[in-house]
């Protein structure tokens, strides 16, 4: 079996973005932790947030123009749907987190600054009824994300580990590989799919 891979600058969009995500969530939390660091962790917050936003369009182009490669040939329709649905999903939380948490800052009249004197422009009219809307929506959304990339995680590792069919692999490689949309890629069939986890773990009870 021989899965395709993800063209290189793919795989380094995706686990660059996975860091800065993590990273971003976990100073999110921060924030509304601790008092004495609020103001440095809001400062990095920031900068981080839009280079996600700049770094989720540039993934997005990137994508239309070099497509994945197909998935395993005996995946099963829900798989696939399930797949297809999560990535949508990150996509736009990616878009949608930053865009929130502009829009409320905005309406808070609170500067956006990236680097040194330079400011982003407010994207949306002050308003404490709107700020306090949006700063809801921003925390929802983000505790959102991360529990979709929570399942992409859990879901990557059942790839890599239970059902071994190479979709892991055609992201996690560090060599150039093959990649390209190209034709069917034959993987577990569907039945094995089903199947795998049974009897790995019937193996291990003997």
């Amino acid at each position: 079996m021989t899965q395709q891979r993800f063209p290189v600058l793919s795989r380094v969009l995706h686990w660059l973005m996975a860091a800065m995500i993590i990273a971003m969530l976990f100073i999110g939390i921060g924030m509304m932790s601790s008092l004495a660091d609020y103001h440095w962790l809001v400062s990095i917050h920031k900068p981080l947030g839009i280079a996600i936003l700049v770094l989720a369009a540039i993934r997005l182009v990137n994508r239309l123009i070099n497509p994945p490669p197909p998935l395993p040939w005996g995946m099963p329709p829900l798989m696939r749907f399930a797949a297809l649905g999560s990535h949508v999903l990150l996509y736009a939380l990616m878009f949608a987190v930053p865009l929130v948490g502009w829009g409320m800052l905005s309406a808070a009249r609170y500067p956006i600054v990236l680097c040194g004197a330079f400011e982003l422009p407010p994207i949306l009219p002050q308003g404490d009824m709107l700020f306090a809307a949006l700063r809801t929506t921003h925390t929802v959304l983000a505790l959102l994300l991360f529990a979709t990339f929570l399942v992409h995680l859990a879901a990557a590792l059942m790839h890599a580990l239970v059902f071994r069919d190479g979709v892991f692999e055609s992201m996690a490689s560090v060599s150039a590989g093959r990649s390209g949309p190209g034709g069917p890629t034959r993987g577990a069939t569907t039945r094995e799919y089903g199947t795998t986890a049974e009897a790995r773990g019937s193996r291990g009870t003997r």
